[in-house]
Order: C-alpha cells, then structure tokens, then sequence
C-alpha cells in the first residue's frame, strides 16, 4: 500500500467527488461509554488483526511519515498543544487507540484521515505501533507547574498505581497506557474528558475513581505524571 503524507492527503481529498469526500472525511461513531452494556477493550477484528501481525518497525517507521506533522519526527508529540507524546508507549495501547479511532470508539476528527482504513491496513497500523514502542522515551516532555505536587502524588499512590505502576509505566498485556514523559497539558485534557464522560472508550473502572476529582485534583495528578520517570531513569 501506498503510504499517503500529510500533505498529499488534504489536496486528495480536495480533488475527490463530494459524495466520496463526505466518506472519506466522516468518522463513524460506534457505541461507547455512554452506551448500557458497554464493554471496554473488548474482541474487535481489526485489533486482533493488528495484534496477531508479526509487525516490521521499518515499514512501521516509513507508515509513520503521514503522522509526524502532528506527533513531530521523534514523535515527542507538543508540549503546548493537543499531540501526544507517542515514543515509546506500549505497542499494544498505540493499536487498541488507532483502531477505536478508526471504529468511532474515541472520537477524533482530526485524527481519523490519517488512520483510515483507506490510507493505512490494520497489520500497517500494528508495524507503526512497534516503530514507535521502540523509540526512546523522552524526558523532557511538558509539566505544570508544580504547585501541588504533594497532593498530585497522594492521588496518584490511591488512585492510578495500581494500574499504570509505580514509574508509570503502564501494562501493555493489559493495554494500560505508559503515562511516564507524556505532556502535562494531554494528560490533563484526557482526565478531564474521562471524568466528564467525553472520551468515550475509556476504561469504567478509571472513569468511577476520578469522577469525584475535581479540577485541582486532576491538575495536581497530571503534573506529578507528568514527572514520573522511565524505571531506568529513575534508578539513576
């Protein structure tokens, strides 16, 4: 498959017959969390496709070419901005998120062109996950401002250890995601939207434990995330 850059797809889509720009540029919208009966993480074809591929890091890292004006080439993502630092993060997180955008499980407009089934394959999506599961994590990622990170660690110990580890460092059998060296600024957004109900593939459980936090307990939170280092790092 052709692998389309970032720049080629708007003057694509520009060109295309407005029936086939409306399907191109639309992403569904599948049942979420707001949806009784909801399951998270549960079978999908696409994802068991992508997880069962003996994924290629190379071609990974040439599919990946259409997503750097976002994410950036080391994908370290913006520190002041709506991208995620995507380096590093388990292989298996990076699909399930691909393929729920891709489905409509998480809502991502902006997103969607480039991980349409139209520009890339699910086994495409799998070799870019372990491209970027492989590159190194970067530590100078965004943080805040450091106020009230006393209370952001007490929260973190409660709450959030149990599943993202003691260093952040997620689960990638259980597709718990790495939080260590991502930006402040996403990870406040993302606990927002999860609290608030607006991501809708997120996790029940972690949905129930912070739907009490309030807005200076999800700041606090982020920013001492935000600081955790790798397990190596920190044993330094």
């Amino acid at each position: 498959m052709n692998h389309l850059s970032r720049f080629a797809i708007p003057l694509i889509v520009t060109l295309l017959a407005p029936a086939v720009l409306a399907e191109v540029e639309q992403q569904p919208r599948a049942p979420g969390i707001e949806t009784k009966g909801y399951v998270w993480n549960k079978p999908d074809e696409e994802k068991a496709r992508a997880l069962k591929h003996k994924a290629d890091p190379l071609k990974g890292k040439a599919a990946y070419k259409g997503c750097q004006g976002c994410h950036k080439p080391d994908a370290s993502g913006r520190p002041d901005d709506d991208y995620p630092q995507l380096a590093g993060q388990h292989a298996s997180v990076l699909i399930k998120q691909m393929v729920d955008v891709r489905a409509g499980r998480r809502d991502n407009p902006k997103m969607h062109p480039f991980v349409g089934d139209w520009v890339v394959s699910a086994e495409d999506v799998a070799d870019i996950a372990v491209y970027l599961n492989s590159l190194p994590t970067p530590t100078n990622n965004g943080k805040g401002d450091g106020k009230n990170l006393a209370l952001g660690k007490k929260l973190y110990e409660k709450d959030c250890v149990g599943c993202h580890g003691d260093n952040g460092e997620g689960d990638e059998g259980k597709f718990y995601p790495m939080v260590t060296g991502q930006h402040y600024r996403y990870l406040l957004r993302e606990s927002r939207q999860i609290r608030d109900g607006v991501r809708r593939n997120a996790y029940p459980k972690m949905v129930t434990v912070i739907k009490k936090y309030s807005d200076a307990d999800l700041e606090a939170v982020s920013d001492y995330m935000s600081r955790l280092l790798p397990a190596k790092a920190a044993a330094k």
